[in-house]
């Protein structure tokens, strides 16, 4: 039997007015990244999970574009059901669908592996988190307590078989709105179980939530650097690209690809800080489809793979090594373009040029080299 196949939704179509800003919560940054981005890394990474929809209003096709560039992506209501309801009608072809509020930015693979585990006996699963305060009934006045032991705070995403919860939304009463998913299919008669959720999947609504949850996630974070370095043959009949921008010279970089150096060798920094081999590794110069191939998809898959680790870049610091052409006057290009790659602010990326005095291959005018340093920010295993 093939196995389930599975899909997830991201609501992301809220104003997010109680955050407060200037743009919708959920494209704020947040820890280095877009908030939409976080959740989004995380179920495109799992393997599990064939494909991820994002639900936005009918004004943020922009807002979008800037944090996720060509994320598939559908039109929402005007509220969290309608949207929900666009999202599955996406749903080209899956047995499961996971949907997740964009708020909750911090989603592990365990808690996706406990969702996707339930439903093999449910036909709907929460995660959820114990109360740890004293809860009671209040009007104007304080009134009774409530049995903690009884009562759980709900999170997302909300797993369910994908028949299941369209059937239950499509019996749900019109003009009612529900608070979440699990709601919609315990009234329809459905069976929702519990899973164990985390502390980090708290929502962020009030502007204190932002501190907060860049404070969690810095104490589940820590720093690495690694280094990369490559060399290419200059040739005549060649085009010479730099950092992804083309450069006019008499002579050009040979090799299997476009043979540029400096994306090579931040390929390799990037791949280095998460311990993942090198840019021959992954993209074989002995491989046909990589011939006279652009570097910056190289440079973008690095990047891809940091992020499915949950890392997040701070820095790239670049050096290109020749005595000629000159790089200054190419040097801001290169830098946002190689922002541009990795979705980066400018000032997180430094281009610096340097001679060798005319000595060895790169003095003599036989080649460029280019060092690179990258600094990311992982969880901790």
């Amino acid at each position: 039997m093939p196995s389930p196949r599975t899909a997830a939704i991201i609501v992301a179509a809220g104003k997010g007015e109680r955050a407060g800003g200037d743009r919708p919560k959920q494209f704020a940054v947040l820890a280095g990244k877009p908030m939409i981005a976080h959740s989004h890394a995380a179920l495109s990474a799992h393997p599990a999970i064939d494909e991820v929809i994002v639900v936005i209003g009918s004004d943020q096709d922009a807002d979008l574009r800037e944090a996720l560039a060509d994320a598939r992506h559908v039109t929402g209501g005007a509220t969290r059901r309608e949207s929900v309801l666009a999202g599955l009608a996406a749903i080209e072809k899956a047995d499961r669908v996971l949907i997740h509020d964009a708020a909750r930015p911090f989603l592990s693979a365990a808690v996706i592996d406990r969702l996707i585990a339930a439903l093999d006996d449910a036909p709907g699963a929460v995660p959820v988190l114990p109360v740890a305060d004293t809860i009671a009934r209040a009007d104007a006045a304080l009134g009774d307590t409530i049995e903690r032991s009884n009562v759980v705070r709900v999170q997302t995403p909300q797993a369910f078989r994908l028949d299941a919860i369209r059937a239950a939304h499509a019996a749900w009463p019109a003009g009612r709105e529900a608070t979440d998913d699990a709601q919609v299919l315990r009234a329809h008669g459905g069976m929702v179980v519990t899973v164990e959720g985390e502390s980090t999947l708290e929502k962020v609504t009030h502007p204190a939530d932002f501190a907060a949850a860049e404070a969690r996630h810095a104490a589940v974070m820590i720093s690495r650097s690694a280094s990369g370095y490559d060399v290419h043959r200059l040739e005549a009949g060649e085009e010479l690209w730099l950092g992804g921008v083309r450069i006019p010279h008499d002579k050009g970089l040979s090799g299997h690809s476009d043979a540029d150096v400096a994306l090579h060798a931040i390929t390799d920094a990037l791949l280095g800080t998460i311990a993942a081999g090198d840019i021959g590794s992954h993209f074989p110069p002995s491989d046909p489809q990589w011939k006279g191939a652009a570097s910056d998809q190289f440079l973008a898959h690095a990047a891809s793979l940091v992020a499915a680790r949950g890392g997040i870049i701070d820095f790239i610091d670049l050096t290109i090594i020749c005595e000629a052409p000159r790089i200054g006057p190419h040097r801001e290009p290169i830098r946002m373009r190689i922002a541009d790659i990795l979705r980066l602010d400018a000032s997180q990326v430094s281009v610096k040029a340097t001679t060798t005095e005319r000595l060895g291959f790169t003095g003599r005018g036989e080649g460029i080299a280019a060092q690179a340093v990258a600094t990311v920010r992982v969880p901790r295993l």
